[in-house]
Formats: structure tokens, C-alpha cells, sequence
């Protein structure tokens, strides 16, 4: 898939600062143990903007890791798709234990890597599973399905029209399980609403989203989900209402952005950290560690729209969320396309 044009911005400065590692440590490797005193050397990669949502969260936790001293924590953005290979590798040269990253669009390139680095572990955003075979290359991704659910029990409660407009960047399973889950939360408060789904063939073009929300609001949309920044501008624009998707954006839309999914990416960044200082990291699926009784989502709190979202239904979301937490609910995992109705 195409991904922003490359642009080093601060990643080129940051990489010449930490190049100047002695080569005996870099080829030192990981030893198997770690004290937990030692702040763990941690690189991220990001496709996009550090501002964009989704990546957004992963930036959070690892400064967050940071300020308390278990990483030392640097990052690329905006690194095109043909030049991530390279930068991982200049990562690991310069002795870094842990590579974050999202190779939605690199898969087959960034495994490679990992294989040639056995002695540094890789956790990454991927649509994929862990293979034994590259024991060292963990996978993520944003299981935020169970707060996504709720902010559509919100979403049907709030629509008038019964039409809803969703704008996506790509339909791949990480953005579908997000909408389906949202969709079947609407249908559950009101079943007879309409969808009107588009995908921007973008992770950041705020301004496509934008024209795309604009063209759903034509079509008689009174509420969008903003999978992608630009819609919720689109939807203030217009005096239509907004729920966010993995970060809350509603202090920058009081009046628009009626709930939002979150992602916390901490749990999944600190467990990982906790396994490559005890000299246990291995190939495995980090996806559960998104999931609301983990602490990986949360629905933000309803702020401006509290006293405007119906008591019957808050109770409902309070409900739901509880057997989320204890087991007696799961929200579906579906990854499939979903469709306009």
C-alpha cells in the first residue's frame, strides 16, 4: 500500500547521534538477562506522522516508558515504505535491543531483517501472525474492538437520520475489526440505521477525509465515525456529530466529537519490555493486550455530551462494559470489509 513520501525529519539527526556506538557492544547482542535497572535501548519506525492517531499511542507509551527510565527511546516518522528495510537495519547496527514499528506494508523485508538480528527483538504493527521460524519478530495490533463496540451503542443513541458515514484509510483487518465492531454496537440501540463506508486509500491526507465526510454528509449522514483526521472538520463544519476513533479529540471539538474508542498501548509496550529484560521475548501475538480487560481501550469519557447521551443508554454502556471486563461478553472480532448499507 502507498504510505507518506520519506522524509527523515529529526530521524537523520538521531540516527548520526546514535551510530557512534562502540562495534564490540553492537555486536555484543542481548545478553539473556537484563538488570532491571538497565534502561532498555528502543527504537520506533513509524510510516506517518507522529501526530497521526494510531501512531500517536505507540509514541505516548514509549515517552511514557522513558520518563520512567526503563527505555532509552528513539524514533524515525515518515519514513517511506522502500527505505524502512534500511532503517531498521541502521537501528540494530547501532545497538538497539527493541525495534517498534508498523510494517503493514513491509512485511515480507522487516521478517528479513529480524532473521539477520536474532539477538534483537522486534515487536510490530502487523495484519499478520508470529512465525516460529523468526523467533525474535512479535506482532501487534490495535484489538481496540471492545471500546469501538461501545462508542456505537453512543453513536445509535445519538443519530437522528439513521445514517452514519464512515471514513476508513485502508480496509485492511486492523481498520475493519474497529468499524464492524462499531456498526454492530449503532444496530443494537438502532437496528434500522444505514451506513455509507468510504476508504481514502491513505493513513494521513486529512483533507481527503475531509471532502469524503463532506459527500456522506451530502447524503444525508448526521453523525460520522472518524477513523481518519479531516473527518471530524468536516462534521463541525456541517453541525453534524463525530465519534473519534484511538485517541479523544473532543477538546478540540466540544460540540462534534460525541465519544470516542481509545487505544492504550502501554500494556503492550511494557510486557514487551518486561520479556526482553528477563531474557524472554519470543514470537508471539501481542493483540490481547488491546483488549479491554487488559487496560488496552477505553471508551473516553462523554465530557460536553454527558447530559445529551440518554441515562437508558449509559446504563447499557456501563453494563456492557463490565461483562466485557469480567468475560461474560466478547465483542466479535470481524476483519472482513464491511459495506455500505
Amino acid at each position: 500500500m502507498h504510505r507518506n513520501p520519506f522524509n527523515f525529519g529529526i530521524s537523520r539527526r538521531t540516527l548520526i547521534k546514535v551510530a557512534g556506538a562502540s562495534a564490540a557492544v553492537a555486536a555484543a547482542g542481548l545478553p539473556g538477562r537484563l538488570f532491571a535497572a538497565d534502561p532498555l535501548k528502543v527504537a520506533a519506525i513509524y510510516t506517518v506522522p507522529v501526530e497521526q492517531q494510531w501512531v500517536s499511542r505507540i509514541h505516548k507509551a514509549a515517552n511514557a516508558a522513558k520518563e520512567r527510565g526503563d527505555i532509552e527511546y528513539v524514533y524515525s516518522e515518515n519514513t517511506a515504505n522502500n527505505d524502512y528495510e534500511r532503517v531498521m537495519r541502521e537501528y540494530c547496527e547501532a545497538g538497539h535491543k527493541l525495534i517498534l514499528g508498523e510494517v503493514f506494508g513491509v512485511e515480507d523485508a522487516a521478517r528479513a531483517v529480524a532473521k539477520d538480528y536474532p539477538d534483537v527483538a522486534f515487536l510490530m504493527g502487523s495484519s499478520f501472525k508470529p512465525d516460529a521460524a523468526v523467533p525474535n519478530f512479535s506482532v501487534f495490533d490495535n484489538y481496540i474492538q471492545d471500546a469501538s463496540y461501545l462508542s456505537g451503542l453512543v453513536a445509535g443513541a445519538m443519530t437522528k437520520s439513521k445514517n452514519i458515514g464512515m471514513v476508513g484509510g485502508y480496509p485492511i483487518p486492523e481498520v475493519n475489526r474497529l468499524m464492524n465492531a462499531f456498526m454492530a454496537g449503532v444496530k443494537e440501540v438502532a437496528p434500522d440505521t444505514k451506513f455509507q463506508i468510504a476508504f481514502i486509500g491513505s493513513w494521513f491526507d486529512p483533507p481527503k477525509a475531509k471532502e469524503t465526510a463532506f459527500a456522506q454528509i451530502d447524503g444525508g449522514a448526521d453523525l460520522l465515525y472518524a477513523e481518519r483526521f479531516g473527518v471530524s472538520d468536516a462534521a463541525k463544519e456541517k453541525k453534524v456529530l463525530a465519534i473519534g476513533n484511538v485517541i479523544d479529540t473532543q477538546a478540540d471539538y466540544p460540540e462534534t466529537v460525541v465519544a470516542s474508542a481509545l487505544w492504550h498501548f502501554e500494556p503492550t509496550l511494557d510486557k514487551a519490555i518486561a520479556e526482553v529484560k528477563a531474557g524472554a521475548f519470543k514470537a508471539d501475538d501481542y493483540g490481547v493486550y488491546s483488549f479491554m480487560k487488559n487496560g488496552g481501550c477505553s471508551l473516553a469519557p462523554l465530557g460536553t455530551f454527558d447530559a445529551k447521551v440518554p441515562d437508558d443508554v449509559k446504563a447499557k454502556i456501563a453494563e456492557k462494559e463490565k461483562a466485557i471486563k469480567d468475560g461474560s461478553f466478547t465483542v466479535e472480532i470481524n476483519d472482513a470489509e464491511p459495506k455500505s448499507s
